[in-house]
Protein backbone atom coordinates (compact mmCIF):
# COMPACT_ATOMS: atom_id res chain seq x y z
CA UNK A 1 0.00 0.00 0.00
CA UNK A 2 2.80 2.52 0.79
CA UNK A 3 4.80 1.74 -1.91
CA UNK A 4 1.39 2.57 -4.27
CA UNK A 5 0.95 5.86 -2.49
CA UNK A 6 4.79 7.41 -2.79
CA UNK A 7 4.32 6.06 -6.61
CA UNK A 8 0.96 7.44 -7.08
CA UNK A 9 2.31 10.87 -5.26
CA UNK A 10 5.32 11.20 -7.46
CA UNK A 11 3.04 10.52 -10.58
CA UNK A 12 1.09 13.43 -9.30
CA UNK A 13 4.59 15.59 -8.72
CA UNK A 14 5.24 14.80 -12.11
CA UNK A 15 2.03 15.94 -13.51
CA UNK A 16 1.71 19.14 -11.70
CA UNK A 17 5.80 20.25 -12.65
CA UNK A 18 4.84 19.06 -16.58
CA UNK A 19 1.17 20.88 -16.26
CA UNK A 20 3.10 24.01 -14.67
CA UNK A 21 5.63 24.20 -18.04
CA UNK A 22 2.46 23.82 -20.00
CA UNK A 23 0.91 26.94 -18.75
CA UNK A 24 4.20 28.59 -18.42
CA UNK A 25 4.63 28.07 -22.21
CA UNK A 26 1.12 29.00 -22.92
CA UNK A 27 1.14 32.45 -21.52
CA UNK A 28 4.95 33.16 -22.53
CA UNK A 29 3.64 32.47 -26.15
CA UNK A 30 0.08 34.60 -26.23
CA UNK A 31 2.52 37.49 -24.67
CA UNK A 32 4.78 37.33 -27.35
CA UNK A 33 1.67 37.28 -29.54
CA UNK A 34 -0.06 40.24 -28.02
CA UNK A 35 3.53 42.30 -27.96
CA UNK A 36 2.99 41.40 -32.15
CA UNK A 37 -0.41 42.54 -31.70
CA UNK A 38 1.50 45.93 -30.77
CA UNK A 39 3.08 46.21 -33.50
CA UNK A 40 0.65 45.56 -35.61
CA UNK A 41 -1.59 48.42 -34.77
CA UNK A 42 1.51 50.52 -35.06
CA UNK A 43 1.90 49.59 -38.67
CA UNK A 44 -1.55 50.17 -39.83
CA UNK A 45 -1.27 53.74 -38.43
CA UNK A 46 1.52 54.28 -40.69
CA UNK A 47 0.03 52.64 -43.78
CA UNK A 48 -3.14 54.76 -43.02
CA UNK A 49 -1.20 57.66 -43.07
CA UNK A 50 1.01 56.91 -46.12
CA UNK A 51 -1.82 57.57 -49.15
CA UNK A 52 -2.39 60.82 -46.97
CA UNK A 53 1.72 61.66 -47.59
CA UNK A 54 1.52 60.74 -50.91
CA UNK A 55 -1.65 62.97 -52.05
CA UNK A 56 -0.09 66.00 -50.77
CA UNK A 57 3.56 65.20 -52.46
CA UNK A 58 1.57 64.65 -55.73
CA UNK A 59 0.88 67.89 -55.97
CA UNK A 60 3.88 69.71 -55.79
CA UNK A 61 6.24 66.53 -57.10
CA UNK A 62 4.37 65.97 -60.24
CA UNK A 63 7.39 65.19 -62.22
CA UNK A 64 8.44 62.55 -59.53
CA UNK A 65 5.37 59.86 -60.35
CA UNK A 66 7.28 57.16 -60.45
CA UNK A 67 8.98 57.66 -56.62
CA UNK A 68 5.02 58.13 -55.77
CA UNK A 69 3.37 55.09 -56.99
CA UNK A 70 6.51 52.89 -55.74
CA UNK A 71 5.89 54.09 -52.27
CA UNK A 72 2.52 53.01 -53.19
CA UNK A 73 3.34 49.42 -54.06
CA UNK A 74 5.59 49.23 -51.19
CA UNK A 75 3.22 50.26 -48.92
CA UNK A 76 0.46 47.75 -50.53
CA UNK A 77 3.14 44.39 -50.08
CA UNK A 78 4.33 45.65 -46.63
CA UNK A 79 0.38 45.74 -45.52
CA UNK A 80 -0.18 42.07 -46.94
CA UNK A 81 3.06 40.75 -45.48
CA UNK A 82 2.03 42.31 -41.95
CA UNK A 83 -1.32 40.46 -42.62
CA UNK A 84 0.29 37.18 -42.91
CA UNK A 85 2.71 37.80 -39.96
CA UNK A 86 -0.44 38.80 -38.15
CA UNK A 87 -1.76 35.77 -38.93
CA UNK A 88 1.15 33.84 -37.52
CA UNK A 89 3.19 35.76 -35.54
CA UNK A 90 6.56 34.36 -34.51
CA UNK A 91 6.59 31.72 -37.46
CA UNK A 92 10.07 32.58 -39.15
CA UNK A 93 8.85 32.60 -42.72
CA UNK A 94 5.89 35.61 -42.36
CA UNK A 95 8.79 37.09 -39.70
CA UNK A 96 11.08 37.75 -42.59
CA UNK A 97 8.52 38.43 -45.10
CA UNK A 98 7.32 41.49 -43.05
CA UNK A 99 11.04 42.91 -42.42
CA UNK A 100 12.07 42.52 -45.80
CA UNK A 101 8.69 44.48 -46.58
CA UNK A 102 9.07 46.90 -44.45
CA UNK A 103 12.75 47.43 -45.52
CA UNK A 104 11.29 48.08 -48.95
CA UNK A 105 8.69 50.29 -47.67
CA UNK A 106 11.53 52.21 -45.39
CA UNK A 107 13.20 52.26 -48.99
CA UNK A 108 10.50 54.22 -50.76
CA UNK A 109 9.97 56.51 -48.02
CA UNK A 110 13.44 57.73 -48.25
CA UNK A 111 13.50 58.58 -51.35
CA UNK A 112 9.72 60.37 -51.44
CA UNK A 113 11.34 62.40 -48.29
CA UNK A 114 14.95 63.09 -49.94
CA UNK A 115 12.75 64.26 -53.23
CA UNK A 116 10.50 66.31 -51.01
CA UNK A 117 13.59 68.47 -49.77
CA UNK A 118 14.06 70.01 -53.56
CA UNK A 119 10.41 71.22 -52.87
CA UNK A 120 10.65 74.28 -50.52
CA UNK A 121 6.57 74.75 -51.06
CA UNK A 122 6.02 71.13 -50.14
CA UNK A 123 8.60 71.10 -47.43
CA UNK A 124 6.94 74.18 -45.62
CA UNK A 125 3.40 72.68 -46.60
CA UNK A 126 1.40 72.36 -42.63
CA UNK A 127 -0.14 69.09 -43.70
CA UNK A 128 3.26 67.66 -45.11
CA UNK A 129 4.79 68.75 -41.59
CA UNK A 130 2.08 67.29 -39.67
CA UNK A 131 1.94 63.92 -41.43
CA UNK A 132 6.11 63.76 -41.42
CA UNK A 133 5.87 64.44 -37.51
CA UNK A 134 2.79 61.78 -37.07
CA UNK A 135 4.91 58.93 -39.11
CA UNK A 136 7.99 60.05 -37.02
CA UNK A 137 6.25 59.30 -33.85
CA UNK A 138 4.76 56.16 -35.47
CA UNK A 139 8.46 54.96 -36.25
CA UNK A 140 9.49 55.40 -32.78
CA UNK A 141 6.04 53.49 -31.35
CA UNK A 142 7.19 50.58 -34.08
CA UNK A 143 10.53 50.61 -32.45
CA UNK A 144 9.50 50.46 -29.04
CA UNK A 145 6.82 48.05 -30.20
CA UNK A 146 9.40 45.64 -31.47
CA UNK A 147 11.86 45.90 -28.59
CA UNK A 148 8.62 44.75 -26.65
CA UNK A 149 7.78 42.12 -28.98
CA UNK A 150 11.61 40.46 -29.28
CA UNK A 151 11.53 41.01 -25.51
CA UNK A 152 8.82 38.76 -25.35
CA UNK A 153 10.03 36.04 -27.98
CA UNK A 154 13.32 35.82 -26.76
CA UNK A 155 11.62 34.71 -22.79
CA UNK A 156 9.33 32.18 -24.97
CA UNK A 157 12.60 30.15 -26.75
CA UNK A 158 14.23 30.72 -23.79
CA UNK A 159 12.03 28.74 -21.60
CA UNK A 160 11.12 26.20 -24.61
CA UNK A 161 14.53 25.55 -24.73
CA UNK A 162 16.00 25.05 -21.56
CA UNK A 163 15.23 21.54 -19.70
CA UNK A 164 13.03 20.05 -19.07
CA UNK A 165 10.54 22.66 -20.67
CA UNK A 166 11.77 21.20 -24.08
CA UNK A 167 10.21 18.07 -23.37
CA UNK A 168 6.74 19.75 -22.75
CA UNK A 169 7.08 22.07 -25.82
CA UNK A 170 8.23 18.86 -28.33
CA UNK A 171 5.08 16.72 -27.12
CA UNK A 172 2.94 19.70 -27.74
CA UNK A 173 4.13 21.35 -30.65
CA UNK A 174 5.38 24.69 -29.32
CA UNK A 175 7.82 25.70 -32.34
CA UNK A 176 10.25 28.42 -31.95
CA UNK A 177 9.26 31.88 -32.55
CA UNK A 178 10.92 33.85 -34.50
CA UNK A 179 12.51 37.69 -33.85
CA UNK A 180 11.90 40.48 -36.22
CA UNK A 181 15.87 41.41 -37.42
CA UNK A 182 16.88 43.90 -39.88
CA UNK A 183 17.57 41.99 -43.54
CA UNK A 184 20.35 43.78 -43.91
CA UNK A 185 23.93 42.84 -44.53
CA UNK A 186 26.05 43.89 -42.43
CA UNK A 187 27.50 46.03 -45.00
CA UNK A 188 24.41 47.98 -45.71
CA UNK A 189 24.37 48.80 -41.82
CA UNK A 190 27.65 50.39 -42.17
CA UNK A 191 26.97 54.18 -41.45
CA UNK A 192 28.11 56.23 -44.80
CA UNK A 193 31.26 58.03 -44.42
CA UNK A 194 30.60 61.66 -44.96
CA UNK A 195 33.06 64.07 -46.46
CA UNK A 196 33.67 67.54 -47.10
CA UNK A 197 36.00 68.77 -49.34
Amino acid sequence: MIPALISLGVLLVIVIIFASMYNKLVALRNNYKNAFAQIDVQLKRRYDLIPNLVETAKAYMSHERETLEAVIAARNSAMAAAKVAAANPGEAGAMQALMGAEMALGGAMGKIFALAEAYPDLKANTNMMQLTEELTSTENRIAFSRQAYNDSVTSYNNQRESFPSVMVAGMFGFSSAELLQSTESPEERKAPKVSFK
